[in-house]
């Protein structure tokens, strides 16, 4: 239990720069309170007292704004910043070093009672602030769900997320990508899941409409130049 506590302090420290001290961490972060308040909601729940793990993860969120059922299952080092608005559902599983801003909804869409109706999250996954991942399906490693998205689909390890219905932009998955060109296992936290590196997705298909027609136009001018060459020959 301790351990948890002094590693989710250590995580907020390190990702959050507004962070000036842990006694501020401890008193001042409510994604700390709703983290802690959850781990011992989830324990009453394992133990079949689901009244109390109810009422527990109720008043959690009416101090912190942050819904987490106490049946979800949360991984160690999960950073919750700002977190008012967070739902995260029942069957909800969010693995280790996962990143969660203000307004995510971890939601099912079935209603069958006992089924597996809520997303997974594994390792170091960033869910942008607004967004909806819905459904029993898994997001992989190391992937980012932008601001406002809406996922309804698996999303591939290290892979980004944007829009609504969401749709997969920048860098190929991991898993389609050469060795020498993934990214390493445990790649730099990113805010938002925003990565200033990767350009618009329409500027890179303004791109790659350049390049056709600069093409176009030199197999054209060279086609001209071999008519003209064969037109002079005839002469």
């Amino acid at each position: 239990m301790f351990t948890h506590i002094r590693e989710d302090i250590a995580t907020i420290r390190t990702k959050d720069p507004a962070a000036r001290s842990t006694w501020e961490v401890i008193t001042c972060y409510p994604g700390f309170h709703a983290l802690t308040i959850h781990r011992l909601a989830h324990a009453l729940w394992l133990n079949k007292l689901y009244w109390l793990a109810r009422f527990v993860s109720h008043i959690s969120r009416w101090l912190t704004g942050i819904e987490i059922h106490p049946g979800a299952t949360m991984g160690r080092r999960v950073f919750i910043d700002h977190g008012m608005g967070i739902v995260i559902g029942e069957t909800a599983e969010v693995g280790d070093d996962c990143t969660i801003y203000q307004g995510v909804t971890l939601g099912g869409t079935s209603l069958e009672r006992g089924a597996k109706r809520h997303p997974t999250l594994e390792a170091g996954v960033i869910v942008g602030g607004g967004a909806k991942v819905l459904g029993s399906f898994t997001v992989g490693a190391g992937a980012k769900i932008g601001s406002n998205a809406v996922v309804v689909k698996p999303v591939p390890a290290g892979a980004t997320a944007v829009g609504n219905p969401a749709h997969i932009v920048g860098s190929k998955p991991k898993e389609t990508q050469s060795k020498e060109t993934q990214q390493p296992a445990t790649p730099a936290f990113s805010g938002y899941g925003v990565n200033t590196n990767e350009e618009d997705p329409i500027t890179q298909t303004l791109k790659t409409l350049m390049e056709r027609l600069e093409r176009a136009e030199a197999e054209q001018a060279k086609l001209a130049a071999q008519l003209q060459v064969k037109g002079d020959a005839n002469q």
